[in-house]
């Protein structure tokens, strides 16, 4: 197994509690429709230590992602396609649509990720900047 299999792997189980808000559990694993898919991981050549990070992740329609944070990561969330229902921290929650993007700070809270339609899916691309070493780039909040 190589190093990329193990960092995809991670990603996968990070994302794994994608839920459905209809679904029993809190905590469902991915789907097909509703996983995520790493899209590249590279060092970042002139800032020694960091990495760029992409990820997919697919929403089936109506499915959103527990609260959570991207620990010391930067982050830029781009939708690919479909519409995506998101807020951050204590701002404003705002649908973003195709070809929109946000950006998260290191530390901010994600309190709301879904997809914002019960009938299409959607896709966005989260690219990470973090460092190299940081393997926890999606820290769930804890269940109460």
């Amino acid at each position: 197994m190589n190093v990329r299999t193990l960092i995809l792997g991670a990603m996968v189980a990070a994302f794994a509690t994608i839920v459905n808000p209809d679904a029993a559990s809190a905590a469902e694993p991915a789907t097909p429709d509703q996983g995520v898919t790493q899209a590249f991981r590279q060092a970042i050549a002139n800032v020694p230590g960091k990495t760029l990070t992409g990820v997919i992740v697919n929403y089936a329609p109506g499915v959103k992602s527990p609260p959570h944070r991207h620990g010391h990561a930067f982050v830029v969330a781009y939708v690919l396609s479909g519409a995506i229902r998101s807020k951050v921290n204590n701002g404003e929650e705002r649908i973003f649509h195709a070809g929109e993007s946000w950006t998260e700070m290191p530390g901010d809270h994600h309190v709301v990720s879904a997809n914002a339609s019960d009938t299409e899916p959607a896709k966005l691309l989260a690219i990470f900047v973090a460092d190299t070493a940081d393997n926890d780039l999606v820290i769930w909040d804890k269940q109460k």
